[in-house]
């Protein structure tokens, strides 16, 4: 929340296609896709619901965390996903981003898609602005926060123009090199990953005895940071949220 999403996807599209806002904490209140042209390929980029868990209430979360559901389970039915760009504000790194990260990564989608950090908000960066990762990479593994590749950008024009356009290139640049078709092969293309894992969810969670499923309460819990009440609610809601009508 508040990573600068919806203008990354400007950034991407070379031009104001999402709305953005510095007075509302959620700018975007369900996911939204958005085709863009980079040179001479097509994409569908997808504008996700922030989760930030400290700013949001458990009723908030839930909701969040059930459109990202609904937008993976979306995405499965029409081939997959190619990759996650995993916005960070260079000042927010800690326990929130790693529980986010663990979510997607793990929980939701079993591993099986690769994922890049962009770390937005750089244009007052002293130096070159890929230098907050050579100073910052370390943490981010201390975290347990493991990405494929990096981009270090600035997605607000106004405060530097030539920051802004470098930003174009390198976020172009990121994107092609990681959905060209040798990573697509070898990624997600016919793998079925989300639903596959998700249907190791189906039946009742509690009282069930499944070992998988207990695994998936306590890695919400332990990885996530969610109470072990809410856990069982929220693998609940994974469960229902994508597997009537997945196989």
């Amino acid at each position: 929340m508040g990573a600068g999403k919806s203008s990354l996807v400007n950034l991407m599209a070379g031009e104001d296609v999402a709305d953005t806002s510095n007075d509302m904490p959620r700018c975007t209140p369900c996911y939204k896709e958005y085709p863009i042209t980079i040179g001479s390929e097509s994409y569908m980029v997808f504008d996700t619901v922030g989760l930030q868990a400290p700013q949001l209430n458990m009723a908030e979360y839930f909701g969040a965390v059930e459109d990202a559901c609904k937008l993976i389970q979306h995405l499965e039915t029409y081939g997959g996903i190619d990759l996650f760009l995993f916005c960070i504000r260079p000042s927010e790194v800690g326990n929130t981003l790693q529980n986010n990260y663990w979510l997607f990564h793990e929980i939701l989608c079993n591993k099986k898609v690769p994922i890049v950090a962009v770390i937005t908000h750089l244009e007052h960066e002293v130096g070159a602005m890929d230098d907050w990762w050579q100073e910052n990479r370390k943490t981010l593994h201390n975290w347990n926060i493991r990405v494929a590749g990096h981009a270090c950008i600035t997605a607000i024009e106004g405060n530097s123009p030539t920051r802004y356009k470098e930003s174009r290139v390198t976020i172009c640049n990121l994107v092609k090199q990681f959905t060209d078709d040798r990573h697509k092969q070898a990624w997600i293309r016919g793998n079925n990953t989300f639903v596959s894992s998700r249907n190791k969810l189906k039946g009742p969670l509690v009282g069930s005895g499944s070992s998988h499923e207990k695994d998936i309460v306590l890695r919400l819990t332990q990885c996530c940071g969610v109470s072990p009440e809410d856990a069982i609610k929220l693998a609940d809601m994974i469960k229902k949220g994508g597997i009537e009508g997945a196989t």
